[in-house]
């Protein structure tokens, strides 16, 4: 790493947001943009987008300075356990329904905390799939089962 750059951490984190950003907003110029009372479908994903990659500017220009830092090592665990559990999600959700998939996906995802703990995860995972539940079929009104085909008898 140069020496201009006093936290590497920092800097490489910036750049993976500018670069994450900087994609999401690439990858909807596609698609119609809308307005904020009639979003289309490139609106969140621009928004977000821009932010994440203001983000991700501010934290690059925040390692040229301050307090000297290292390169740390990477945790590649939960990385690795956070990827798998949103593929465990998709696979669970359109067959056993939306409470069944966030319970999984948030006892799954929980498991890479070094505080882990099985009663925690269960409370928090089905207090969140009956908020999600809530949200998408009351709320918006989208046809998301909350127990699907595998637990029709």
């Amino acid at each position: 790493m140069p020496q201009f750059i006093r936290n590497p951490n920092n800097f490489l984190t910036g750049l993976l947001f500018v670069g994450i950003g900087l994609a999401f907003v690439y990858f909807a110029r596609d698609y119609s943009m809308g307005s904020a009372s009639q979003m289309g479908p490139a609106y969140f994903p621009t928004i977000l987008g821009g932010l994440l990659a203001a983000l991700g500017a501010v934290l690059v220009l925040i390692s040229l300075g301050g307090v000297p830092g290292r390169l740390e090592m990477f945790a590649w665990r939960p990385l690795v356990i956070a990827v798998l559990s949103l593929a465990v999600f998709g696979l669970l959700v359109r067959g056993a329904g939306l409470v069944p998939a966030v319970v999984a996906l948030v006892v799954a995802s929980l498991t890479a905390s070094i505080r882990f703990r099985v009663a925690t995860a269960l409370v928090l995972g089905v207090a969140l799939a009956v908020f999600s539940w809530a949200v998408f079929a009351f709320g918006l009104g989208l046809p998301l089962p909350a127990f699907g085909t595998w637990f029709a008898g």
